[in-house]
């Protein structure tokens, strides 16, 4: 399925009129780079200039959401519109319905082609547009490569006027380039009420557990997992989860149940358990006095970048705004790439990577090598 619209580009013809300009390189063209510019012409470069189509992990993007508001900015706080002339405009989100989606379009598209085959794009956008965007993605990334539209919950509850249901939550549209995508199986520790549930058993020393079976679906014909265990045979159509000699130790380490009727079941035991895998619902609150307009929870993008990026991966954030993705990037040991058109969300970002440096003095040869581009005149309003 394809949106069709006025004003619906080729995609090719679109890439081929985006200028091509020459960026004065660093002579050691660091992987971590900060640009200031028009992102469209700064992805192009990235893939003919720098090289770099096909070889980035993982894409965050946090784009407008095509509010029509514009948000401003001032030193110590951030608002989303405000009359003050002392506030700086930290970027306008007024493109609307067709317009907005085909700038999301061209965008998606140029990031599909830096991302490597192991690569995931992470796409931020609200309950108003994200419908039609994830359309755009199924279009340019393929149905099959979707993951997971994720439920973001940002705010407590508000007492809305409107008629209709209140808004607490946004989306995250998760794409992967191809079936081979990175992922380090992310989980969430037990509560307490998890282990009171999950884990209702007390052994002698005190330890919860629970059981499971020690048999599993199918027959084998061949090999140990087949065999008698205590002159015990798999129930029929099944086999044991484990060769028998490693039951055998099992049973002698006092990791086997019995029940009264002689069947075996394997302890689990809660404190040895990483916890329970995260499911499609985050609850990750907007920060209560942020950097920047718009600024998401860091503890969002160290989950996103952790599970589907490995260290060194290179982290690409076009939209860069507040400068998260790259704290977050630098946290977690991989590289970065930053591009944004504001020049108020330039010195917030360097601002905090400098705030990085002070406080993590150990990694500081890691944290400033970084090179900056200043490309202020491709941006056009």
């Amino acid at each position: 399925m394809t949106l069709e619209y006025d004003g619906k580009k080729n995609l090719n013809d679109f890439y081929k009129e985006i200028p091509l300009i020459e960026i004065k390189k660093s002579k050691k063209d660091k992987k971590n780079k900060v640009f200031y510019g028009e992102n469209t012409i700064i992805l192009k470069s990235l893939i003919e200039d720098f090289d770099l189509g096909g070889k980035i992990d993982l894409i965050y993007i946090d784009p407008p959401f095509a509010t029509n508001n514009i948000f401003t900015f001032s030193e110590g706080r951030s608002n989303t519109i405000s009359n003050s002339k002392e506030d700086e405009i930290a970027y306008k989100d007024t493109l609307k319905e067709e317009k907005f989606i085909e700038f999301i379009r061209e965008r998606v598209f140029l990031l599909h082609k830096l991302l490597s085959d192991k690569g995931s794009l992470y796409l931020h956008i609200d309950y108003k547009i994200g419908h039609y965007v994830k359309i755009v993605l199924d279009e340019i990334f393929g149905v099959e490569n979707f993951r997971n539209d994720i439920c973001r919950i940002k705010c407590n509850p508000k007492n809305f006027k409107r008629k209709g249901y209140g808004n607490i939550k946004d989306l995250v549209l998760f794409y992967s380039k191809t079936n081979k995508l990175i992922w380090n199986e992310p989980k969430a520790p037990y509560t307490e009420k998890d282990i009171e549930k999950l884990f209702p058993k007390i052994d002698n020393d005190g330890r919860k557990y629970t059981t499971i079976p020690l048999h599993a679906p199918g027959e084998t014909k061949n090999g140990n997992s087949s065999k008698p265990f205590k002159g015990i045979n798999p129930p029929k159509g099944r086999h044991w989860r484990s060769d028998v000699s490693i039951l055998e130790e099992w049973d002698r380490n006092g990791l086997i149940e019995w029940s009264s009727n002689g069947n075996p079941r394997k302890k689990i035991f809660s404190d040895e358990q990483e916890g329970k895998r995260i499911q499609d619902i985050w609850e990750y609150k907007d920060p209560q006095y942020p950097k920047y307009p718009t600024e998401k929870n860091i503890d969002m993008l160290d989950l996103i970048i952790k599970t589907s990026s490995e260290k060194d991966s290179i982290v690409l954030d076009c939209f860069s705004g507040s400068g998260t993705t790259i704290i977050s990037s630098i946290k977690n040991k991989r590289n970065y790439i930053a591009i944004d058109k504001s020049k108020e969300a330039i010195k917030v970002i360097k601002n905090r990577i400098e705030e990085e440096i002070k406080n993590n003095k150990e990694e500081l040869n890691y944290l400033i090598d970084f090179d900056f581009y200043d490309l202020s005149e491709t941006i056009k309003e």
